[in-house]
């Protein structure tokens, strides 16, 4: 961010330099890098303290270097404890970057958990249906749909599905959703287009850990003992196949906080993803680095919670 060409205040109209220096000065953005990096760190931590550097005149003789200016050694000032602070807009007038991700939050919540849940529920039915039907009509249709949707990212299927059932059959809105307001219709081809590359990875982890598990002695077993065909599929071998899913739901949930970005400019939605590539562009430097940490976060916890349950499904792992 730092290193692309423009600033926060920069537009078509220049800023008076007054006015520019004031807002310089407020965002700490006349200081060198490493003292915005110490404040911001002690911003986002339970402390609080303060750190600045003076600006050193050049060296009589000497033309300023704007460039390359040279400072002071940095002053600090410990004050005590404070609480997490993301810190405000530097495009948004008198608003908190926590307060404009606690805006955007819940519908990228129900954008990503919606597309997951309709993940693993069609994908594990497909992958199941190919696996019991393999080297069929059922197995080569699944496989090619997986094809597909693997080879497609949201990027390229969010203006297809838009332009087709929004824009030309005009079966379900193209685009856009208040930020209060939920609607399904409005939700539909987002979480569709969002959830289509999971279902196909699923649906092809599905299929193969299926086959494999059906080939197993506990499914010869199963079948030795006389029970029925439905029994054994679904009392024996899908817990032995949804083991790989479990493990693939931590880089499924990355795939789908990430891919929220797109779908969001995509389909103008009023979530983070969207406000994510508005700060990009805009140079919102707080507000990218409060949607980041928020992400980063979020993916390391989904990924310990696919963790723990893994631990908890598979006794293998447990008794290790």
């Amino acid at each position: 961010m730092r290193q692309a060409e423009g600033g926060p205040f920069d537009s078509e109209r220049r800023l008076p330099p007054e006015v520019e220096r004031r807002l310089t000065e407020k965002f700490d953005l006349d200081q060198p890098e490493w003292i915005q990096f110490a404040r911001y760190l002690g911003d986002l931590l339970p402390l609080d303290y303060e750190v600045r550097a003076e600006r050193l005149a050049p060296p009589p003789g000497a033309a300023a270097d704007e460039t390359a200016p040279r400072w002071g050694p940095a002053q600090w000032r410990w004050r005590g404890f404070d609480a997490p602070d993301l810190g405000p807009s530097m495009k948004y007038k008198d608003k908190d970057v926590a307060d404009i991700i606690a805006e955007g939050f819940p519908t990228s919540a129900i954008l990503g958990v919606s597309a997951i849940l309709i993940a693993l529920l069609v994908g594990v039915s497909l992958g199941v249906m190919a696996a019991l039907r393999q080297n069929r009509a059922q197995d080569y249709a699944v496989m090619g749909f997986a094809l597909v949707g693997v080879c497609l990212p949201p990027l390229v299927m969010g203006p297809i599905l838009s332009l087709l059932f929004g824009v030309e059959l005009k079966w379900l809105p193209a685009g856009g959703l208040a930020r209060d307001e939920f609607s399904i219709p409005h939700l539909f081809l987002p979480v569709l287009t969002l959830s289509l590359p999971q279902i196909a990875i699923v649906s092809r982890l599905m299929r193969a850990s299926m086959i494999e598990a059906m080939r197993s002695n506990a499914i010869r077993t199963a079948r030795a003992k006389g029970l029925p065909e439905l029994q054994v599929v679904l009392r024996h071998a899908m817990p032995i196949a949804l083991l790989p899913i479990v493990s693939y739901l931590g880089p499924a949930m990355a795939g789908v906080l990430t891919g929220s970005f797109v779908i969001e400019q995509v389909f103008q939605l009023p979530g983070i993803g969207r406000q994510f590539v508005i700060g990009a562009l805009q140079r919102d430097y707080t507000l990218v680095m409060g949607v980041v940490i928020l992400y980063a976060s979020l993916i390391i916890l989904l990924n310990l919670a696919a963790d723990l349950l893994y631990r908890v499904l598979d006794p293998r792992v447990r008794h290790a």
